[in-house]
């Protein structure tokens, strides 16, 4: 049985630095007394106002022009245009790296890549065992707290969850998705699907040791059931969370997490019919084929040295010199990721449902956003090519909902510029939480004046970084500037290649490179300018002992 644990009352110091996406870093900005009892419970007898659930539906690898809110010709996303109707939707949301568990490393935790030292999904230093995690912030306010699916998160940074049930084999979970899909009988159909890009099962799997085919840019219909997909996994625990928090008084914070539309890309069935695929049409809302992305014959030469590989069959599971041979390989990849996002929309909507059908949905804060984007097919790529760029639209702006009823504005758009790691303030100031002493001070900010008022970041710029490439971005322009990986990881260096400068006013596809046009030079030194100072105000604590770390090997 849930049982209600106390929420802590006392008074506190809620410690933000301010991001050095602004002109200065702030070190203390506020001092919050909260004097009196919080209730412990929904039933507001010791308060005139009780805590809200907050429940984060998150995919992995959604581009964001892909729903149908967006005014996308093809994807079918019903749950997802409802939601945003009647939630706010942030049109300028960045993740601050371009891969999975930098990027959601920041949403957990606040804190910039630069300060944790993340360079890819791999990797450790002092700063991941002494962040402050998300899920262990809402514990200490008294919340149960879930993760669902795919966290992909490491050391203190995971810490906090009293209840947890991945997609990946951990012993050290509750349950994980290829455990109980074992259990249920169809280890062999997802080993198929897991193969179209790892040419094996998954490890934990009695068909870890199979060897299987990899498919054709990471693509194969699968022969799962309905219902026995990562995310109907997902979503079946959360509704099972859901229901369970309805017949008791207990706050719970959700991070329900889905798998897909990352790689590979494996379709049902049902969903995929959903997509002619057929040929190049005009796109499904106009009752034709998919319609081919406007950039997709974008110059090889354009891209950088990494994706010119891959472009050129460099990456044999993303062949894509097969794939321009024979463009309905392309076809069906594009297709299959609709299709995944839209079997990611119906399980969104299955779950707001069962909120709603338990008399939550009015006590309940949802999310929806994403670590980064996918390609799916523009700049002619396939996934995103994470350690050879991090500047294209395509990755790195992400889908950022969020809907507090009644307190956001239905349909509400929003261009500022934000970023994952704003998302934890802003639960923070939501909620009212207390927070813990920090070693290293949330570097997010709170959106909650730009949300429920008609605030301003009051951001120029932001910065979104790997350790190859940085992107300075503003409101009309963005330069990727190659940066030195230091002997470390020389294999990282691209900067033989040059910046990469991009006018979004005048060239939304990013296929016009402007680094060398003299009309943008005052652009392009005010971008560098900015990037100087991010770099400044940013701690490298975590950046530079990870680069120690490499050199010592």
């Amino acid at each position: 049985m849930i049982q209600d644990s106390p929420i802590v009352t006392n008074s506190y110091q809620f410690v933000l630095l301010k991001t050095p996406m602004q002109k200065a870093v702030i070190g203390l900005v506020s001092i919050i007394i909260w004097v009196g009892t919080a209730c412990t419970n929904r039933t507001g007898t010791e308060s005139s106002e009780s805590k809200p659930n907050v429940i984060i539906l998150f995919s992995d690898q959604h581009n964001k022009k892909v729903m149908g809110f967006e005014g996308h010709p093809d994807v079918i996303t019903p749950n997802l245009d409802q939601l945003a109707s009647e939630a706010v939707v942030f049109d300028r949301a960045y993740c601050t790296q371009g891969i999975c568990v930098p990027s959601r490393s920041s949403l957990m935790t606040g804190l910039t890549l630069r300060t944790m030292g993340f360079i890819n999904n791999s990797g450790h230093t002092s700063v991941m065992d002494d962040a402050v995690s998300m899920a262990s912030i809402f514990k200490k306010n008294g919340y149960k707290t879930y993760a669902f699916g795919k966290r992909h998160l490491r050391d203190a940074i995971d810490e906090g969850w009293d209840v947890k049930k991945g997609h990946s084999y951990n012993p050290d979970d509750d349950d994980n998705y290829v455990s109980w899909i074992e259990r249920n009988g169809y280890a062999r159909e997802f080993a198929e699907d897991w193969a179209a890009e790892f040419g094996k099962g998954p490890r934990g799997s009695s068909e870890f040791e199979s060897k299987i085919p990899t498919a054709d840019l990471g693509t194969r219909i699968s022969k799962l059931p309905e219902g026995f997909t990562m995310e109907a996994f997902t979503a079946m625990e959360t509704i099972k969370m859901i229901k369970a928090h309805a017949k008791n008084d207990s706050a719970f914070f959700c991070w329900a997490s889905f798998y897909r539309p990352h790689q590979p890309y494996n379709p049902l069935p049902k969903y995929m019919d959903m997509y002619d695929v057929s040929q190049w049409g005009d796109g499904t809302g106009s009752g034709s084929g998919i319609k081919k992305p406007a950039n997709f014959y974008e110059p090889t030469e354009n891209l950088p040295p990494q994706l010119q590989d891959q472009r050129n069959g460099g990456n044999k599971v993303w062949n894509m010199d097969k794939a321009f041979q024979d463009e309905q390989l392309w076809r069906n990849y594009i297709g299959g990721y609709y299709a995944l996002v839209t079997e990611i929309d119906h399980h969104v909507g299955e779950i707001l449902k069962a909120l709603d059908e338990s008399g939550l949905d009015n006590e309940t804060i949802v999310i929806y956003t994403s670590d980064h984007g996918d390609f799916v097919g523009n700049h002619g790529m396939v996934e995103k090519c994470a350690f050879g760029q991090n500047v294209y639209e395509d990755i790195l702006n992400v889908p950022l909902i969020i809907k507090y009823p009644g307190k956001t504005k239905n349909g509400k758009r929003i261009g500022e510029l934000v970023t994952l790691a704003d998302v934890l303030p802003t639960l923070i100031e939501l909620v009212n939480m207390e927070v813990p002493d920090l070693k290293y001070p949330i570097q997010g900010e709170s959106m909650v004046d730009v949300m429920l008022n008609n605030g301003s970041m009051n951001r120029e710029y932001i910065v979104s970084e790997s350790w190859s490439q940085a992107a300075v971005i503003t409101k009309d322009y963005k330069l990727g500037i190659m940066l030195d990986p230091t002997s470390a990881r020389k294999d990282l260096d691209y900067r033989d290649f040059g910046d990469m400068f991009f006018d979004r006013s005048k060239d939304p596809l990013e296929i016009e490179n402007g680094i060398d046009d003299p009309t943008y030079k005052d652009q392009i030194d005010l971008l560098m300018k900015y990037y100087d100072e991010y770099v400044q105000n940013t701690p490298a604590t975590g950046k530079d002992e990870m680069i120690e770390k490499l050199l010592e090997k």
